[in-house]
């Protein structure tokens, strides 16, 4: 069934998102070095399987296939000239899954960095990046995509692009930034100044928030910043922390952690939550069910958030920072 997250947002209920992509897909037989855009024409059966698992388990909203579908991260693989087409091909294949669903599902157009640094440090210009985007998410646009899902930024100037650029195609957008570098985005952006890149755009963005970066307890953390924001949050974290077993990465989040992530991130204010990377359609059922029955609390200090989820992969940015701001969650919730 088609609607707007506009319209699911309106409802004030918590809303659920998907889990990983990639990791989902090498347990399904993608192999390393392969991009998974190429799924969408090379095993599109595979494709649709995992968007019906997610939706099965309770998704309300479904990534698509694209986050590395621009002509930079696909020219790696002379693959440049494809983007429109596998941006569209993506988007209608989560939009028959959308459609065939007795309950509204909201079909998110990924689009992910395009692995450039921008002028001064690196050749990317802002109109560079705009015109970039804007052919990923025309195709998205055509394949039935929804809403524009601009994920795991972490320089402003690129999430900005990637706004303008769903601006010129016309379609409403969210951003989540990945703030895994001691607190901070990679290229220094702090979770309380995330509503402060979007400053001077029209329209503004739908939601915003944080996903990847490294451990539930993280995610949390720089979530439980955007509390006081008037645009509505996301988090879409990982599970767990991510471990080499040879030679394959595991994740050490259990479906139950990743309820109480969930719930935790309810309390901090969050109206959108999902998973990233080493989530399941499993995991996600859990927290389907934790956000079925939980009823939201006070923001979590950060003493709560690593004794429900486990110690902090990440430094906080500075200790002043951390004394202030784990002070001032102490004393929302009563405590002196």
């Amino acid at each position: 069934m088609q609607t707007s997250l506009e319209q699911l947002l309106l409802t004030g209920k918590v809303l659920l998102a998907d889990g990983a992509t990639g990791t989902n897909y090498f347990a399904m037989g993608l192999t390393s070095g392969e991009p998974p855009e190429f799924w969408i024409t090379d095993h599109p059966d595979r494709v649709e399987s995992l968007h019906q698992q997610f939706v099965d388990a309770g998704s309300d909203i479904i990534l698509t296939n694209t986050f590395g579908c621009n002509r930079h991260r696909l020219k790696l693989h002379n693959a440049q000239s494809r983007t429109f087409e596998l941006a569209k091909g993506a988007a209608q294949i989560a939009r028959k899954v959308a459609d065939a669903s007795s309950r509204p599902v909201v079909v998110a157009g990924s689009v992910g960095p395009t692995g450039e640094l921008f002028e001064p440090l690196g050749a990317l210009t802002e109109a560079d990046a705009v015109d970039a985007f804007a052919e990923q998410i025309e195709g998205l646009k055509a394949g039935g995509a929804d809403v524009a899902w601009i994920e795991t930024m972490s320089a402003p100037e690129e999430a900005r692009a990637a706004a303008l650029a769903a601006i010129r195609v016309g379609m409403p957008y969210v951003c989540t930034m990945s703030f895994d570098t001691a607190g901070r985005t990679m290229m220094g952006i702090m979770p309380n100044a995330l509503e402060d890149v979007f400053a001077g755009i029209d329209p503004q963005p739908l939601a915003i928030g944080a996903n990847c970066g490294v451990g539930a307890a993280d995610i949390v953390v720089s979530v439980s910043e955007m509390s006081g924001f008037s645009t509505p949050v996301v988090s879409k974290g990982n599970c767990g922390i991510p471990k080499f077993v040879g030679t394959t990465i595991t994740y050490s989040g259990t479906p139950e952690l990743m309820a109480t992530y969930a719930e935790l991130a309810i309390d901090a204010g969050v109206r959108i939550v999902g998973g990233c990377c080493g989530n399941s359609p499993e995991h996600v059922a859990s927290m389907r069910h934790a956000i079925d029955g939980h009823t939201k609390g006070s923001v979590p200090s950060i003493d709560e958030v690593v004794n429900a989820l486990g110690a902090l992969t990440n430094s906080v940015p500075t200790v002043s920072d951390t004394t202030d701001r784990d002070s001032r969650r102490r004393r929302g919730r009563g405590e002196s």
